[in-house]
């Protein structure tokens, strides 16, 4: 829609302006576009190939609903192959955002966004004495991940890194250098997504995950030792102190936290891309919920090994979901049901009431563990993982758009994908919020106190 309103067949410039949620954090500041207003062409007084001019009557209605929620202003138009702003647009937002940033009580950043014929972005803050701060990165959530960088290091590819750029492009190292992902869980599926990630030299990870190193763990979680389990080192320590040791040039935040407490959900919230390796139905509901108010896509890992209690198997199977915001979500492709997250809510905030409702039936109970393997947690980390680079760098003969779900089962040996499905109207009308309070309209959040 942005495209087809900026490049119109007469080829003279257009308008559109953009408000956006804010993921407001102490080192990265997130703009979130959740919706999108296209100036009409009657309303420009003058449009041409390089210039427009636009009566700014038509934000005034705009900046009263941004300036009650909190949200923030983007101006967008677009550029037939000139890739830098013009004197012109220079003068015109040193023009317009002043008066923008005085309909706001507070100094947040407002942004000014020129989108090239090719599809390529580049902006810029204005603060309200008019000076300019490129904006590090723009990105898309889509079937495809593109991500816009201001600036190039230049420095050649480092040798551990060549097979990468070799495989993928030095524009697909460049982008696998800068993101910033999120693994929430770091047990069976996450520690294989973690090491494949830290060896793609994803530049930064966040791990979340509040559980210690146990005996039973140490049959699927990379890198672990007895010695962890004797000590109950927490495992997103043994993460950390695994990447680290790699020296590949990628650094880790450990948060020993559930994702149920506010600090983890912010630091997700500052992420570009969120992988959810949990079994947890209310872990996963949430996260769904998070990736949706903050613009993140998700990709969501399942297993399930289901054995016979005499020694057998009966199934081996496992999942990768792709979840774009303002998609479907994984309730609606009949992962869980809202029943089951009560239940799994109401089991992990208050394990006595849970237990009373499941003896006198008022409440279905949620599956206790099954047993997991690595060989099979870490099939499906390396499906989700190659699933995050075709992306980054699609290399399918088919569109991507036709792999929004993969199934397999090793047991009845079958491999299918799925496109997406309609829209979650549940979580539809969260697409872009950003920060709320209470955070994710998510009461619990406002009540729990953070984990260290």
């Amino acid at each position: 829609m942005l495209l087809d309103h900026l490049f119109p067949d007469d080829g003279c410039e257009a308008v559109a302006i953009g408000v956006c949620g804010q993921r407001r954090g102490s080192g990265r500041h997130r703009l979130l576009l959740q919706d999108l207003f296209l100036v009409p062409y009657s309303a420009c007084s003058v449009r041409a190939p390089d210039r427009v001019t636009w009566s700014t009557d038509i934000l005034i209605p705009i900046l009263q609903k941004a300036a009650i929620l909190g949200m923030a202003i983007v101006k967008i138009h677009g550029h037939r192959g000139y890739d830098r702003f013009s004197n012109v647009d220079d003068h015109s937002d040193r023009s317009l955002f002043p008066s923008i940033h005085g309909w706001f009580g507070e100094d947040f950043p407002h942004a000014s966004v020129v989108v090239l014929d090719n599809g390529r972005m580049f902006g810029r803050t204005i603060d309200s004495d008019g000076l300019f701060t490129n904006l590090d990165c723009i990105n898309v959530v889509g079937d495809d991940l593109p991500f816009w960088y201001s600036t190039n290091d230049g420095n050649p590819v480092p040798e551990f890194a060549r097979r990468i750029s070799q495989s993928f492009g030095a524009g697909t190292y460049e982008r696998l250098k800068r993101l910033r992902i999120a693994v929430v869980g770091c047990s069976g599926t996450g520690s294989p997504v973690i090491e494949q990630l830290a060896r793609n030299c994803i530049g930064e990870l966040v791990l979340v995950d509040p559980d210690i190193v146990e005996k039973k763990n140490l049959n699927r979680i990379l890198n672990s030792s007895m010695m962890d389990a004797i000590s109950g080192e927490a495992k997103v320590q043994v993460a950390k102190r695994s990447v680290e040791k790699m020296g590949l040039g990628t650094t880790v935040r450990a948060i020993q936290s559930s994702l149920f407490s506010p600090s983890a959900v912010e630091a997700v919230g500052e992420c570009d891309i969120v992988f959810g390796c949990v079994d947890s139905i209310d872990g996963r509901h949430l996260i769904n919920k998070l990736a949706t108010f903050y613009l993140l896509p998700y990709f969501d890992l399942g297993v399930k090994l289901e054995a016979d209690g005499v020694g057998g198997v009966e199934q081996v199977c496992g999942t990768v979901h792709y979840l774009q915001p303002g998609g479907s979500s994984l309730f609606t492709r009949g992962v869980y049901n809202l029943e089951q997250v009560r239940a799994a809510g109401l089991k992990r905030s208050d394990p006595q009431a849970y237990k009373g409702l499941l003896e006198e039936g008022y409440i279905r109970g949620i599956q206790e563990d099954r047993p997991a393997v690595v060989q099979l947690n870490s099939l499906i980390a390396s499906l989700a993982v190659n699933e995050l680079l075709a992306r980054l760098h699609p290399y399918r003969i088919d569109p991507n758009a036709d792999y929004a779900i993969h199934r397999l089962s090793l047991s009845h040996g079958i491999y299918e994908h799925e496109t997406d499905g309609e829209p979650c109207q549940m979580l539809l009308r969260h697409s872009g919020r950003g920060d709320v309070n209470p955070l994710l309209d998510w009461p619990e959040l406002s009540l729990m106190q953070d984990v260290a």
